[in-house]
Order: C-alpha cells, then structure tokens, then sequence
C-alpha cells in the first residue's frame, strides 16, 4: 500500500535521536519534492483490498518528506502526497550501524546425498576390502616370519657345521675362510673369522658356486667387516644391513671364533611377491563384490521401488480438484509385515486408508454446504423479488409517501438489489463448484471488453478508462455471459478499491504458448494505476469471502465473492488468472486458450457479423506514437 491517510501523515513528535557524525565520504542528499499526482484526488488515498476494502492505512509504514538538518546518508523515501510539517526523527541506520555484508567468495556447493542403493553397495565394498586388508596383512607378517625361521634354521646348522674339526691339513684359503664355501651354502653367504680380542679378523662372500675354492670367494670390505663386528656374540640370529648387500642373518658361534649370515633376498621377494598377489586379487574382488552387490542390492530393492511408485501416483492425483477416491494401494506382496518393506507398505496403506475416508466425509459435507447454498440462494430470489416490487409499488402509489417513509423505501431497495447480488453470486459458485457445463461457443472478447467498459464508465465517472485491443479479433471457446462476468468484476473491483482520478486499462493481446498445444493463448489484462495492493492480502485475493477488514457496511466494505467468481469461471475455461501488485501498479492477467488455428479466420467473421459491428478501437490506434489509447469515451458510443 502506498497510500497514506490523515492520520498518518500528522505523526506525534519523537524524542530526539542523537545527531549522526557527518561521513565526509557520502555527501548530503538534498531533499527532493515529490512531483504532484496528475489526475488523482487531492483527498488521501485509500488502500485496496480488490476483494474488500484493505486494513485501515494507518496501519502501514507511511514515511513523509523531512525538514530535520540532521545528516542523512541516503534520502528518505518519499512515498506520501501530505506534506509533512513537523520534523520527523531520522531512522536511517548509520554506516556503523549497517550490518556487514557477506564476505564475498565462493559458494559453498551444497553436499550431493548418495542413494540407499550407493550407500549399501560402498558400505558392502569398504568392509569387504577392510577384511582383505587385514588377512592380507595377517597372512604376509606370518609368511615373513615362517621364512625367516627357515632362514635363521640354515644359518644356525652352517655355523654348527663351521664348527666341526677338520683334517690338520692347511686351508686353502687364507684366514681359514673355507667354511664359507664348504657346500650347500647359496650364493651370497658370508662369513668371517673373529680374533680373541673381539675384532674380525678376515671375511669372505660366496660368489661363485663352481671352481677352485679360493676363486669362489670375494674379500669383504672395512664397512662389511665392521658391520658384521657389531652382531651379538649371544649364539642367536640377528639382522644385519652389509653395505653394497643388503639385508643378512647373521649368527655367530658359541665361542664367538666365527661368524656367518645368509642374505635374506629369498625371503623379501617372496613376501613381496605375496603382497602384489593379495593387492590384485583383492582389487579385482573389490570390483567384483560393487558389481554384484549392485545387482543384489537392486533387486532387493524393487520392493521398496515399488512402494515409492505408489507413493507417487497417490501425489499425483488432482486431489485439489476435488478427487477423493484413493483406490491404489501398495500390492500385498509388498505389505508383508515380516519384512521391513512390508513394514511400510502395509502403513501406507493404513494411511491411504484414514486419508481417503477422511476425504470422503469431507467431499460429502461438502457437498451438504453447496446443496445447502445453492438451496438457499435459489429460494431466497423469491422473496428478494417480492421485496423490492413492493416497495417500488409503494414508492409509486397514490398517496405520497413521507421523507422519512421515502427514505426506508429507498434504504429497502438498495439493500435488496445488494442482497439479491450476493444470493446470485453464492448460486454461481455452487453451480460451478457443482461442474455445471456452461454455454460454449467461439467469442470474440474485444466487443465485451468494449461493452464492460462502456457500462464501468458509467458507474465510474471519476475513474479514467482506457482500451488498448489487437487489430485481429481475439477469438476464444467460451461463455460469453461468464467472460462478461469476469471483465465486470474485474473492472469494478478497480472501480471500487481505487481513489477517483485512478486510471484503469483494459487490455487484450494474443501471446503465443508453446505449451498449451493449441494455437496460443489470448491474455486479458485490467491494470490500473491506484495504490495496490496489500501484501499480506495479495496471496489471497481469490479466496472467497477474503476482505482487507471486518468492516461489513457497503461504503468500506465488501462480500469478497468478486474474484472468487472470476477465479472459477476463468478455471471452468481452462485459463489461468494471477494478479502482480505494487505501489502504483496492479495488474490482473486472466490466460484463456484460444480457438484452433485452422477455424479461427471462420469464427471470427461469424461473431463480427453477429454482433453487428466493427472494432470501433483498433490495436494500431491504441499503440499510437506520442498519444494515450482512446478512452471508453470515444468507444463507447460505437459500442451501443
């Protein structure tokens, strides 16, 4: 709402808010005046309801033009047509008062949520590969230590060998170093002679299986020697790294007058090759398991599948058309209580149950309340009749009646015809809620445009009118009699809810709808340029009995069944209305599917040539460069 009321714009004085300190960065906004409204009523603007009148103006944020020297860092609105002449305290937040704005960076993308399915599937995976690990790891430490055994058995029986006595007879090799090649050794034995003084005295490496035994060994070096040096004389095999060798176990003699090591290269590469085995065999398993699991997951699945189907075709039921049999139900193969898809399969149903009969007993109460209506409305026009004949025919007897019985007479009058108006808009409703078919037939909407016009002229003298119509006629499948309806009400709920001085349009344009699939759609516009409307009342303009106030007197009030009756007449012809409201602009856009292409030239020559007439307002006039769209002035009288 944009207009403001007396009330409003004398505002009580406000305590003095501490003056600002100036931001030489910004400054000041001069104050700017607001242009005078053309055409509008010097009298305060009064908000709009379109069903009813709106909540009283004073209700709503009315901010006026201010003469306080106060420093301001943007200017005040100026949204009224009542001059202010008191200062007005400034609320416009400061700089420092201003919230922060949100740091500027990326957005953080909202994290993706994996299907049951997925989330079975990897759970399966991740705990079979958590299994193969752990085997895998088990069965390589228990394979390391069963070789090394091995290992440190042989190393154990060539030191007790080395130990043996021998044939007094010279060694052919120098150090007594024969022992490292006395047969059975692999290749890359070590051994060495130790002194009494605990230093190696000499060593050797097995490099060569066949030949003289002086040829088949190789001279260890200071770094060998002294790593071999740093073995425990306890009797027990020991790892030790030789430099340029590699790993050995080591073990030396009881008396520690020797020492000799195998390397342990058999037994890294067999551990090796075991783990690049368990790593194959475990990703290909890996694999294997996600494909299966998925097929197996899905077919235990399909239940629940099932279930959802039903679920949404339930969802997809016109409920909100008044459809009440819910006749699906999840099958019994699914509603199995011993399972947990049967578990809710079986509460689905349950509540499919409660809902449908809950449904039902609505739908028939219902149906009482619009029996009841249409009833009520029916009898009642009867005596409402009967009600104003008698008093015009008091009016016009013999005798004169009173000023005061003139009076009565004519307040009986009035609230009879408004009275006789509600019955026939609540005996509408019933019959279009009851799916009553209505008299279709190929219309033209420019002459009943023309013609509501003409009639909101009448009753609107104060109001501006307005008629913007294409040049081709707007053909659409319809009843005339119900499409008149909705461009009366349409124009008397701006007529009603709008200062006088308010300039109201009607309009009719063809738009093309790919999705309608039949030829396109004719859009019919009212659009005026009053205060607007409410919004917490715009959401429900079209429900019926929606009013701005409580008020029920017939000056600030109204029965709210005017767009109610447009709402459902415009839905009984397949169309659509909305309504767009603002300060200063409020449109109602009524959708209404057009007459097939190949039939549209035919239909509309037969209604020009039924209704006697030719557009006296033609889209060219109305789109005229530099001038307004004729007025229902100059349209009306070729509209008679």
């Amino acid at each position: 709402m944009s207009g403001n009321s007396p009330a409003s714009a004398e505002q009580p004085e406000q305590p003095e808010q501490p003056e600002q300190p100036e931001q030489p960065e910004r400054p000041k906004q001069p104050e700017q005046p607001e242009p005078p409204e053309q055409g509008r009523s010097p009298q305060p603007e009064h908000g709009r309801s379109r069903n009813a009148d709106s909540a009283p103006p004073s209700t709503a944020p009315s901010p006026g033009p201010t003469t306080s020297p106060a420093p301001t860092t943007s200017p005040t609105p100026m949204t009224s047509s009542t001059p202010v002449t008191s200062p007005a305290p400034v609320t416009t937040p400061t700089p420092a008062a201003t919230p922060a704005a949100t740091p500027a960076g990326p957005t953080p993308t909202p994290r993706r949520r994996w299907s049951l399915r997925t989330r079975l599937v990897v759970s399966a995976v991740a705990l079979i590969a958590v299994v193969g690990a752990v085997i895998g790891t088990v069965t390589t430490i228990a394979l390391h230590s069963y070789m090394q055994r091995q290992l440190d058995g042989k190393v154990h029986e060539f030191v007790v060998r080395a130990q043996l006595p021998r044939p007094h007879e010279p060694s052919p090799v120098q150090g007594g170093l024969d022992f490292v090649a006395m047969g059975g050794q692999p290749l890359g034995t070590v051994g060495a002679r130790v002194g009494t003084g605990g230093t190696v005295e000499a060593g050797a490496k097995l490099d060569n299986p066949s030949g003289p035994l002086p040829d088949r060994l190789a001279e260890l070096t200071r770094a060998q020697l002294a790593a071999l040096t740093k073995v425990p004389r306890d009797g027990r095999s020991h790892t030790a790294e030789l430099p340029g060798l590699g790993s050995y176990r080591v073990e030396s003699a009881q008396n520690g007058s020797l020492v000799l090591g195998l390397p342990l290269d058999s037994v890294q590469k067999t551990v090796g090759t075991l783990i690049l085995i368990e790593a194959c065999v475990t990703v290909a398993g890996l694999v294997a398991a996600g494909m299966a699991g998925s097929a197996m997951v899905g077919i235990a699945l399909r239940p629940l599948r099932r279930v959802a189907a039903t679920a949404t075709r339930v969802s997809e039921l016109p409920l909100h058309q008044g459809e009440v049999a819910l006749h699906v139900r999840v099958p019994a193969s699914e509603s199995d209580g011993r399972t947990e898809v049967g578990q809710v399969g079986a509460a689905l149903n349950r509540m499919l149950g409660h809902v449908g009969s809950a449904l039902a007993a609505r739908q028939e109460s219902e149906t009482r309340v619009r029996q009841f209506v249409a009833d009520a409305s029916h009898e009642l026009r009867t005596p409402l009749a009967s009600i104003r004949g008698y008093a015009e025919l008091t009016r016009r007897g013999r005798e004169q009646p009173g000023p005061e019985t003139r009076h009565a007479l004519g307040r009986i009058e009035s609230e009879a015809e408004r009275m006789t108006g509600l019955v026939e808009d609540l005996l509408l409703l019933a019959r279009l809620d009851s799916g009553r078919p209505l008299a279709y037939a190929r219309t033209d909407l420019s002459p009943l445009v023309i013609d509501a016009v003409s009639d909101a002229r009448v009753a609107g003298a104060g109001h501006r009118w307005r008629l913007e119509l294409p040049e081709d006629p707007a053909v659409v499948y319809g009843d005339a009699g119900r499409l008149h309806q909705i461009l009366v009400n349409l124009l008397a709920n701006a007529r009603t809810h709008t200062p006088e001085g308010t300039t109201v349009t009607a309009r009719v344009r063809a738009a093309a709808d790919a999705a309608a699939g039949r030829g396109g759609v004719v859009q019919l516009e009212v659009e005026d340029d009053g205060p607007g409307i409410p919004a917490a009342l715009l959401p429900h303009v079209f429900e019926r009995f929606a009013r701005g106030d409580a008020s029920r007197s017939r000056a600030a009030g109204s029965t709210g069944l005017g767009l109610a009756i447009v709402q459902a007449v415009v839905a009984a012809h397949g169309g659509t209305v909305r309504v767009g409201s603002e300060p200063g602009r409020t449109v109602f856009t009524v959708t209404l599917p057009t007459v097939a292409a190949n039939s549209t030239a035919a239909a509309t020559s037969a209604v020009w040539d039924a209704a006697g007439r030719k557009p006296p307002v033609t889209g060219r006039e109305a789109r005229s460069v530099g001038g307004e769209a004729p007025s229902a002035d100059q349209a009306a009288p070729s509209a008679n």
